[in-house]
């Protein structure tokens, strides 16, 4: 694994064609579970096998027995229902949890480990364990039953926590909490903030937050005090305005930042150049020891080519950085 410059994805690659045919032919009752968890592995492999062979440092599973990141544990833990289809954006729908109850984990302890066990076996290169953070499954879904907002989100994190130390007791040594909806509303920035404590309490793993496309000028440097060692960051999108942002002030000697460098919102494919000009202007802010280097958020919404080619891009930038600034 590199030294410097270690490259890694944010979660989420596109379902292959295989899978997303498989998940057809179950939902109409054509194949059984277990057949579908067959699928999915074989999907997973072929993630594991593309950040493989592109050389990429910290890996992800690819998260193919997931379809949208909060439904899938409101589909799994205790105290939620269903909605109704709910855009998220164009034409993408999830459907939004109903909490109508005290959440819990139930019988779902340990929800996210056999799917990361499996990707771990895949290569010797580190997996990142995938969760959703509580303030993010709180503010994307309805509440029906919690007198607040901050009861729901300090319960949830309980849960997320548990998960977490499961996670890290089957080997996991990065763990990611995603809170993509943490800058939606600045003034709860400190209930987003106490909620991650509870959740990264006595981890010993790597803790990661990844928060995208957000008004990072709202909630800097306040963000700097999310307790967790890495803050995966986009930047490609809006092309790299972040970094005058995080010029603005000191970046924490405590904290790694993940930058994002290809923007998984567009078919346009990067070129090197850009992604390596991206990279140093990202140097002239962190220092080198503590920036990695990744899309800016899961690519599932690219598809299979799409997403191969800019991590293709991202990776050869990064090496070019690397034998430029004598990094080998």
């Amino acid at each position: 694994m590199a030294k410097y410059l270690q490259t890694t994805s944010v979660g989420s690659f596109p379902k292959p064609p295989e899978l997303m045919a498989a998940r057809a032919r179950f939902r109409r009752g054509e194949i059984s579970r277990e057949q579908l968890q067959q699928a999915e592995e074989a999907a997973t492999k072929k993630v594991m096998d593309l950040q493989e062979e592109l050389g990429i440092d910290i890996f992800v599973h690819g998260e193919m027995e997931r379809g949208d990141m909060v439904a899938y544990f409101a589909e799994n833990w205790q105290g939620f229902s269903e909605s109704l289809p709910v855009r998220s954006y164009g034409n993408r729908y999830y459907h939004k949890p109903i909490v109508e109850g005290t959440v819990a984990l139930g019988d779902a302890a340990g929800l996210t480990v056999a799917s990361w066990q499996k990707a771990a076996q895949l290569t010797a290169r580190p997996v990142k364990g995938m969760l959703t953070g509580p303030y993010t499954i709180c503010d994307w879904s309805f509440n029906a039953y919690y007198p607040d907002r901050r009861s729901l989100v300090l319960d949830l994190a309980h849960l997320v926590h548990e998960e977490a130390v499961a996670l890290e007791k089957a080997g996991a040594r990065y763990i990611q909490i995603d809170e993509p909806a943490l800058s939606t509303r600045p003034e709860e920035l400190d209930l987003a903030i106490e909620a991650m404590a509870i959740v990264t309490e006595g981890l010993t793993a790597k803790t990661i937050s990844h928060i995208c496309y957000g008004d990072f000028d709202t909630i800097l440097p306040g963000l700097f005090e999310l307790p967790v060692d890495q803050l995966d960051l986009e930047a490609a999108n809006q092309n790299y305005a972040l970094l005058d942002l995080l010029a603005r002030h000191p970046w924490p000697q405590n904290k790694e930042l993940a930058l994002g460098v290809v923007d998984v919102h567009t078919h346009r494919i990067e070129s090197v150049d850009e992604v390596k000009a991206g990279i140093r202007r990202a140097l002239e802010i962190v220092p080198l020891n503590n920036l990695l280097i990744d899309p800016d958020c899961g690519l599932k919404t690219r598809t299979w080519d799409e997403a191969t080619e800019k991590l293709r891009v991202m990776a050869q930038a990064v090496q070019a950085v690397r034998e430029e600034e004598g990094l080998e």
